[in-house]
């Protein structure tokens, strides 16, 4: 059944790209297609702004991206913050004070940039860190000697705080950790990381402010995702569609299932629900 739908909210990876982090034709195209018809195209990613694909960036009318899993909502044309929700520099030097414990690559992410130490930065594949997603670290990652010493003397808050597990028996064990930390929002979107955010970003919370922004009615608008952190977006959506690669728990908070990012599902869903 065609969808009355006036924007539309992207997952990245293990969504709209392939697992070579890659943007398929197909995806291009059928998304092109949607903002000719003025439907607003939205990437929603634990990414910073500038991880966004330039090709994505590209298409006439792609004009807002809901970033760092909700931290901030920001316009790509001026690269202005139109809302942000992030934790306090306390709430992150409590956060760091956890996660310095373990054999883990943290990476706080201040005004749209991850913060990173060189003993991380040149030695990703200790972490599990795939050469795809290592490559995108190094496009989004500025270099300091010691993150812990920047969060306290710069006294800056955090959109969010990556860390990548060398451990994945740590991962469960740390969560339960981090929970005794107040005001968190504690997901994840890969099977080696968490992603630490406070409690209120989330991408549902982001998709929701910005349709109200925007004047669309929540019934008007559709989401698409893969993982932990997609879920509160999938809800929030007026159609929530998980992709085929998602876990049973993230396709139970969906509406719609679809192919799987390697099959171009974003696009199929679109050319079903929306284009016919």
């Amino acid at each position: 059944m065609k969808k009355q739908i006036r924007l539309i909210a992207l997952d990245l990876d293990g969504t709209l790209l392939d697992d070579q982090k890659q943007l398929s034709e197909n995806n291009i195209q059928a998304l092109a297609e949607c903002a000719r018809r003025g439907i607003q195209v939205v990437p929603a990613t634990g990414r910073p702004a500038d991880g966004v694909p330039k090709e994505l960036c590209a298409i006439p009318g792609v004009r807002y991206a809901i970033t760092t899993n909700g931290g901030a909502v920001v316009d790509l044309e001026t690269g202005r913050r139109l809302s942000q929700c992030v934790l306090s520099n306390e709430q992150a030097l409590q956060i760091l004070d956890i996660v310095r414990q373990y054999h883990v690559m943290y990476d706080p992410y201040v005004q749209g940039r991850g913060i990173t130490q060189s003993s991380f930065f040149e030695h990703m594949e200790e972490f599990g860190i795939s050469p795809a997603v290592q490559k995108l670290v190094r496009a989004t990652r500025d270099v300091v000697p010691d993150i812990y010493q920047y969060m306290v003397e710069t006294k800056n808050c955090a959109e969010k705080i990556n860390v990548f597990l060398a451990d994945l028996s740590d991962k469960e064990i740390l969560r339960e950790e981090l929970s005794s930390v107040e005001g968190l929002a504690i997901s994840s979107s890969m099977y080696n990381n968490l992603e630490i955010n406070a409690e209120a970003a989330t991408k549902g919370n982001a998709l929701l402010w910005l349709a109200d922004h925007l004047g669309i009615p929540r019934e008007e608008t559709m989401a698409f995702g893969d993982g932990e952190n997609d879920i509160s977006m999938l809800k929030a959506a007026g159609t929530g569609v998980a992709m085929g690669n998602a876990s049973d728990h993230v396709k139970a908070a969906a509406n719609e299932v679809t192919l799987t990012n390697e099959q171009d599902g974003v696009a199929a869903a679109i050319q079903t629900w929306i284009l016919k």
